[in-house]
């Protein structure tokens, strides 16, 4: 099958389980449910930012999951908390990838002030060694980022799929999501669905980011597996009949 093909069945998939599931959800609505698996792989979608191969609707840019590693406590939820920030608004970028990549763009595309510590160390306490400030110097200059980087991505519906595996390289999660990402890059091949030249991904200082029109790194120069589409179409299907059976 073409690159093409899988794309369109990967697309159609996706509007399966979104009518399955009741819709696509927000970070902003988090708290409203009680339903999310403890495990899952989440797909994240762009309003701003339409198909233009594979038929229409909004592309997909961002998989995602989380408890890869063996003995892992991470749930669903959790993540996605990590992604959305704190209630107040603001957030903690160094706990997600996803976060900071935003937070960076929206940096170097000129919408903020300049924030030296973006990005710098992994812990706050390493940071402000590093740049030298105090705790609350660095917190009151990365706020308004932090806060930023939260409206974004309040505005980015997701899907997820239930797949309750344990914590594993080897988990069924990772592989759905490797493939999935490796399906939907465009780094170093002709372009299906690229982004718009507005998307805040251009000014990313990743190349892999740029290049493949996702807010993910790992797996975009990698081949998909052809073969996931008919697990992800068995997960879709699974997702859809647990819902199914919480609604009664």
């Amino acid at each position: 099958m073409s690159r093409l093909s899988d794309l369109t069945r990967f697309y159609a998939l996706l509007d399966w389980l979104e009518q399955r599931t009741g819709g696509r959800r927000s970070l902003s609505s988090l708290g409203q449910y009680r339903d999310w698996p403890r495990r899952s792989v989440y797909i994240f979608f762009d309003p701003n930012e339409p198909r233009q191969t594979s038929g229409t609707g909004s592309r997909v840019v961002r998989v995602g999951t989380h408890a890869l590693i063996a003995g892992s406590k991470s749930t669903l939820r959790q993540r996605l908390s990590q992604h959305r920030g704190n209630l107040s608004g603001g957030g903690n970028h160094r706990g997600s990838i996803f976060r900071l990549l935003i937070g960076q763009a929206l940096l170097a595309s000129g919408a903020h002030p300049l924030c030296t510590s973006w990005g710098v160390k992994g812990d706050k306490r390493k940071a402000c060694e590093a740049v030298g400030m105090d705790r609350q110097t660095l917190d009151a200059l990365e706020l308004p980022i932090e806060l930023a980087v939260s409206n974004y991505i309040a505005a980015l519906p997701f899907l997820w799929l239930d797949i309750e595996d344990e914590p594993s390289q080897e988990s069924l999660r990772g592989f759905i999501e490797r493939h999935s990402i490796a399906l939907l890059s465009n780094h170093d091949r002709p372009f299906l669905d690229p982004p718009s030249e507005k998307w805040l991904g251009h000014y990313s200082n990743r190349k892999l980011v740029r290049e493949s029109g996702l807010w993910n790194q790992n797996h975009v120069e990698e081949t998909r597996d052809p073969d996931f589409l008919g697990a992800l179409e068995e997960i879709v299907q699974d997702t859809g009949a647990r819902h199914d059976s919480i609604r009664q």
